[in-house]
């Protein structure tokens, strides 16, 4: 009866996640009683500080329970601008200039929604650069959206970052969108400012010849877990191209709020309104508002002075332990390891790893390949770097998001299965 059913081709076609598959076999693991340390997750260990969680809760129990305007109450939206004026230096923004989503992805498909048509007969795609290893979710929602992915490629030598000359050469008339991460998840490092102004001084130079369409979509949900030698810095916030820039962030990581999923996107300018007006219009028939009771916690989190105070308690944990991680992993033989200077990740290279035999007696191919024998044989979750593209396939990344015992711990453990293959 069901055999003339299917599922739509652009559902068919997307990978399952590498990421949740590790994940679930770590979890099915733990649940048959065995010791396996995690390395996986992509959130804070921390909890979210009680401040914004009785806002939460005030505002629940006097009745905000009700649906709110698709893109969030205006004062929520006023002080999200107010706070990327201040804290990103990005300036025309009011709160028409700012959507709230059910988190930053669901931000970035929206923003990428409406900024992509898929390519009409005979005509070339619109094309979206993204400089990889990049997260695994830019690509495949940027596919869903009709565009085309041209990879720049980075390798750990230059910490991962893309040149401004490798972004010219992958400009064309047919470039639409350009993604930055800063910092990155999964490499761990971050842009300085003055190679995000080559960008923005590229970008502005191509926008009046040879792509007038192309508009910066920069992912700063990591903006405040930084701690190298170069602050946090938003390429937005840069005159000659923050009318064409669409900042995204959200209060998962900095916040430790991963589950309560807020994210939020930004657009000044007379484009930014007529954008921001176009996500809402997508929302509207998607998800409408997020929950109406959070909008209080999301206006704690981003003014009151003691959340200030333990975001950056947070931080100086996040430092200290990515000190500690990197000197763990860059002492093991085989392994090259930039040093990470934002977000909570190393990305390892592990290419001179491939051909040796694991204890077990496997023999190690790939990334995966390793990922999976360090949890059947030592109990420890990474994840493998395939799906985040470009050198990736050589790469594991490993979340430092965890306490500094169970660094030591995994870290023991991963040591000595490299040390006793052959």
């Amino acid at each position: 009866m069901s055999s003339h059913l299917y599922i739509s081709r652009r559902v068919g076609a997307l990978k399952p996640s590498v990421t949740l598959a590790i994940t679930n076999k770590a979890k099915a693991l733990r649940a048959a009683g065995e010791d396996v340390l995690g390395f996986a997750a992509g959130e804070p260990d921390f909890d979210t500080p009680a401040i914004i969680k009785k806002a939460a809760m005030q505002a629940l129990e006097a009745g905000q329970t009700k649906y709110m305007p698709t893109l969030g109450d205006m004062q929520t939206r006023e002080v999200i601008a107010q706070k990327l004026l201040e804290e990103n230096g990005i300036e025309d923004l009011e709160g028409e200039n700012i959507a709230i989503c059910a988190g930053a992805k669901h931000a970035l498909f929206i923003a990428m929604q409406c900024l992509l048509d898929p390519p009409e007969p005979n005509l070339p795609a619109p094309e979206v650069i993204l400089p990889v290893p990049a997260w695994v979710s830019y690509r495949p929602i940027a596919e869903m959206c009709g565009g085309r992915v041209v990879e720049v490629e980075t390798t750990p030598e230059t910490d991962f970052k893309m040149t401004a000359p490798q972004l010219e050469a992958a400009i064309t008339p047919n470039s639409r969108i350009l993604v930055l991460n800063s910092p990155s998840n999964p490499c761990g490092t971050m842009y300085s400012e003055a190679e995000l102004r080559a960008f923005a001084r590229v970008v502005a130079k191509a926008s009046g010849s040879v792509a007038p369409n192309l508009v910066i979509l920069t992912d700063e949900i990591y903006e405040k877990i930084v701690y190298g030698d170069n602050p946090h810095f938003s390429i937005g916030s840069v005159s000659e191209v923050a009318d064409r820039t669409v900042t995204l962030n959200g209060l998962s990581k900095a916040y430790a709020m991963t589950g309560w999923r807020v994210g939020y996107a930004a657009m000044p300018g007379e484009f930014g309104s007529k954008f921001i007006k176009a996500m809402g219009t997508l929302q509207s028939q998607m998800t409408t508002n997020i929950t109406s009771f959070l909008y209080p916690a999301i206006r704690t989190a981003l003014t009151d002075p003691s959340v200030k105070d333990e975001v950056e308690r947070m931080r100086q944990a996040f430092a200290a332990r990515a000190k500690l991680i990197y000197d763990r992993v860059a002492a093991i033989e085989g392994v090259q390891c930039p040093q990470p200077t934002g977000a909570f990740y190393v990305f390892p290279d592990i290419s001179e790893l491939v051909g040796r035999i694991t204890p077990g007696g496997r023999v190690i191919g790939t990334a995966l390949c390793l990922c999976e024998s360090l949890l059947d044989e030592a109990k420890v979750a990474l994840v493998p770097g395939e799906d985040f593209g470009g050198c990736g396939g050589d790469c594991v990344r490993i979340s430092f998001a965890c306490s500094e015992e169970q660094i030591h711990a995994g870290i023991d453990r991963i040591e000595s299965f490299i040390n006793q293959m052959s």
